[in-house]
């Protein structure tokens, strides 16, 4: 495939020039497979989106070694993707494709940052981050997957971890459990494969008591999406959540 680069005569002025009090449309804190479509879909939309990761070498991973059986729907931006490497793509690979697509995306600040607490103020939501900085959007939606209080068990060994050497969201799960938001024990096992030990993943996702559809009854501005939902028990399954989601919010600003 033939890349071709802008002529220095025609910069590109991507959408999203964050400035210090910037206030996003939304915001989308995790940027595994459901995060990722998610603020694709609504950055095509044309909204000013921010898509925060603890660590960005961490975009899109999956707990397979390569693409082979991941049953990425075809429809969904995250398939196309996957479609252009092929089943046999490794996922590191997948993830610095996924991770090159993001950023070139006018709309959306892909930005490594822990957010470690949420607060609503009026019709904006405040995110306390670990580094310091305060950012701020008009919503904010959890795509966390399995790394509120995630606890990896290698053998004997227990990692604060979401996934392999990934670390787990421990202030976000306190700070939600403060604002009396009712979460529950979930468990996932990753296969072995060559190089790599199997593993169990115990973590925290919310009640389905403490939702109304996607929206966080406790809140009038925050949304959760994915694993750390009840409904995101697959790829497929979070995916297509994430789309339903899109369509939601792009409904609500028009």
């Amino acid at each position: 495939m033939l890349y071709t680069c802008p002529l220095m005569s025609e910069p590109r002025t991507p959408r999203s020039q964050p400035q210090p009090g910037h206030v996003y449309d939304t915001a989308v804190i995790g940027a595994g497979l459901a995060g990722s479509e998610l603020a694709y879909r609504l950055a095509q939309a044309g909204q000013d989106v921010l898509l925060v990761t603890q660590a960005l070498d961490h975009v899109g991973n999956l707990y397979a070694p390569t693409l082979t059986g991941a049953a990425l729907p075809a429809n969904s931006w995250i398939g196309s993707v996957a479609a252009e490497l092929g089943p046999a793509a490794d996922t590191w690979t997948f993830h610095r494709r996924l991770k090159e697509r993001l950023e070139e995306t006018d709309g959306l600040h892909l930005l490594q940052s822990t957010v470690t607490a949420l607060n609503e103020e009026s019709d904006l939501v405040r995110l306390s981050t670990w580094e310091g900085p305060t950012l701020t959007a008009r919503r904010a939606v959890l795509a966390v997957g399995a790394f509120l209080k995630g606890r990896l068990l290698v053998g004997d060994t227990l990692e604060d971890a979401g996934r392999l050497s990934e670390v787990a969201y421990d202030f976000l799960a306190d700070d939600l459990a403060r604002s009396s938001v009712y979460l529950t024990g979930a468990a996932q096992e990753a296969q072995g494969v060559e190089g790599a030990p199997p593993y169990e993943v115990r973590f925290l996702t919310l009640h389905g008591s403490e939702l109304e559809g996607f929206r966080l009854s406790r809140f009038d501005q925050v949304y959760a999406l994915g694993r750390c939902t009840p409904a995101g028990d697959s790829y497929a399954a979070v995916l297509n959540a994430a789309a339903q989601l899109a369509a939601e919010l792009r409904e609500g600003q028009a």
